[in-house]
C-alpha cells in the first residue's frame, strides 16, 4: 500500500468519525433563523420564537443503520431514514447560509414526493457528510471503513449453463408461438 492511500483512508476514517459524531447543527444555524425572522419586521419575535426551540431541540443521529433527526417541544417530530430506502442526497446553500459558512444537507427517498424527506441543516462540513451518505447509500462502505465483499465473478462453466438454459427456454417459446399461430 502507497503513502498517498494510507493517508486517503486516515482522512477518510476522519472524515467518517467526524460524520458518525454529529449530534448537533452548527451554531451558526441560529443566526440564520434571526435573519430569516428580521425579515418579518414587525413580526420577528414571533417568527423567531419556534425557530429558536427548533434550534435547542434539533438533534440528529448518524449510525450503521441510517440517519435520525428530531425537534420539536410541544409538537416532536422524528424521522428515521435507512441508508438503502435514500434515493438522492443535495447540498442546499443560499447567499447567507455561504456567507455563515453552513449548508443544508437534503436527504430524498423514492415516497413520492418531490420535497427532501429529511433536511439536514446547519452543517458546517456539509462535503464530508455527503460523500459519507453517498458512500453508505451506493454500499460501499460498512461501519468502520470496511469494504463489502463482493460477488465472485462468474466462471466459465457457469455462463455456459446460463446461455443453455436461456436457448433452451427460447426454444419452447418459439415452439408454443408456433403451436398458437396454428391454432388460431
Amino acid at each position: 500500500m502507497t503513502t498517498g492511500s494510507g493517508d486517503e483512508q486516515a482522512t477518510r476514517a476522519a472524515a467518517e468519525r467526524e460524520v458518525l459524531a454529529l449530534e448537533r447543527p452548527a451554531p451558526a444555524l441560529l443566526g440564520l433563523y434571526f435573519i430569516r425572522s428580521l425579515a418579518a419586521l414587525f413580526l420577528a419575535p414571533f417568527v423567531f420564537v419556534p425557530l429558536f426551540f427548533r434550534y435547542h431541540t434539533l438533534r440528529y443521529r448518524i449510525d450503521e443503520e441510517g440517519v435520525s433527526a428530531s425537534w420539536g417541544i410541544l409538537f416532536r417530530r422524528e424521522i428515521h431514514l435507512t441508508y438503502k430506502r435514500l434515493q438522492d442526497i443535495h447540498v442546499r446553500r443560499n447567499l447567507i447560509e455561504r456567507w455563515l459558512g453552513i449548508a443544508t444537507v437534503e436527504l430524498q427517498t423514492a415516497s413520492g414526493s418531490q420535497e427532501a424527506e429529511l433536511a439536514i441543516e446547519g452543517v458546517a462540513d456539509h462535503e464530508a457528510l455527503r460523500d459519507f451518505l453517498y458512500r453508505r447509500m451506493r454500499g460501499l462502505e460498512q461501519a468502520g471503513g470496511e469494504r463489502k465483499p463482493q460477488a465472485a465473478p462468474a466462471d466459465e462453466a457457469s455462463t455456459e449453463r446460463v446461455v443453455a438454459l436461456l436457448e433452451a427456454i427460447r426454444a419452447d417459446l418459439d415452439s408454443v408461438r408456433s403451436a398458437l399461430e396454428r391454432g388460431s
